[in-house]
């Protein structure tokens, strides 16, 4: 029978309904396409048809714009928000608007582009995972961003208009209506119990061991009891920080791991879907919460979304978060 299950973040129901498993193509892993042979942008001599870097990893002494790098960070070429300019915050009636004012930057992952992102070594996964705290770092200092995601999408399928492995950040001048929702409800449980939801919820899992998929010293990787999507993952620290770029080097090495072990999982088990990442961070200019902990939630591409769930907000998982995660704990 399909069970309904309340995310006790945000009080959003989901649908857990096995029973769909079962029906055709009910969730298929939409693969990640093969390597193109058209020209790349992101590949090592192709530096000019990118804007200029504002952060690269490469050989010492490299000039800049210029091959010698294994990591590059870029504006985006084509910007969803514009760096300059002012908000001009203006409103007619009950409608607000105000100028596109953000900043939208690209992170080549490497110089390889036959890779994904799980491809790598640790180390260079840990490159990666430094530069966002780096550009986070230097954003922050604008004071007209209030917020920056950090994200991934990895295959066509999962909105990647680029084959050559990538991730994103996105500066923008207030707190994201989901990531508001998220942490009320976390404030809301910690002035209900005294304690952090986050912490709990690392604590019930690790006692139950169903939806836990791997942990080492710093991180826990676990498949959320009302998962929204099939294999969906969450990957939380142990210290419960509420800020990632607050994180320490050593910290950075086993995130890299965690997320090299959990991504190479996901692929084993559903043939290398397409998927998305984020980063769930605390708003630029809050001081450390007790409340809130940052984490990432990962999506792999297996169902799409469709009428009842952009009717009521619910959506329908046709893969028990526990059987997900049973999966990939077992191929270890």
């Amino acid at each position: 029978m399909p069970e309904l299950r309340r995310d006790p973040f945000i009080g959003r129901w989901v649908i857990i309904s096995t029973e769909r498993s079962k029906r055709p193509n009910s969730y298929t892993s939409v693969h990640r396409e093969q390597q193109g042979s058209a020209p790349c942008p992101f590949c090592p001599g192709n530096e000019d048809k990118t804007p200029g870097e504002l952060l690269a990893y490469g050989q010492p002494k490299r000039e800049a714009n210029k091959p010698g790098w294994w990591l590059r960070v870029v504006p985006n070429k084509y910007p969803v928000l514009a760096i300059e300019g002012d908000l001009h915050r203006t409103g007619e009636d009950l409608f607000d608007k105000m100028d596109g004012l953000g900043a939208h930057e690209v992170v080549v992952e490497t110089d390889d582009h036959s890779k994904s992102l799980e491809d790598l070594d640790v180390d260079r996964i840990r490159d990666v995972m430094n530069a966002w705290k780096e550009r986070i770092l230097d954003l922050r200092r604008d004071p007209r961003f209030e917020y920056i995601l950090v994200f991934k999408n990895s295959g066509a399928a999962a909105g990647a208009s680029i084959q050559h492995t990538h991730s994103q950040l996105i500066a923008t001048p207030m707190v994201p209506i989901r990531v508001k929702q998220k942490m009320h409800g976390a404030e809301e449980y910690y002035e209900q119990r005294g304690r952090s939801i986050f912490a709990d919820f690392i604590r019930a899992e690790k006692e139950k061991k169903v939806r836990i998929v791997e942990e080492n010293d710093d991180f826990v990787s676990i498949a959320p009891f009302a998962s929204r999507f099939p294999f969906e993952t969450w990957v939380l620290p142990k210290n419960l920080a509420s800020h990632y770029e607050s994180m320490e080097p050593r910290h950075l090495h086993s995130l890299a791991g965690i997320m090299k072990s959990t991504l190479g999982r996901m692929n084993k088990v559903l043939d290398f879907p397409s998927y998305n990442f984020l980063i769930h961070n605390a708003p630029l200019k809050s001081a450390s919460l007790s409340y809130f902990t940052w984490h990432i939630e990962i999506m792999p591409k297996l169902v799409q979304t469709a009428g009842f769930e952009w009717g009521t907000g619910f959506y329908i998982n046709p893969v028990a978060p526990e059987d997900a995660a049973r999966h990939m704990r077992e191929v270890g």
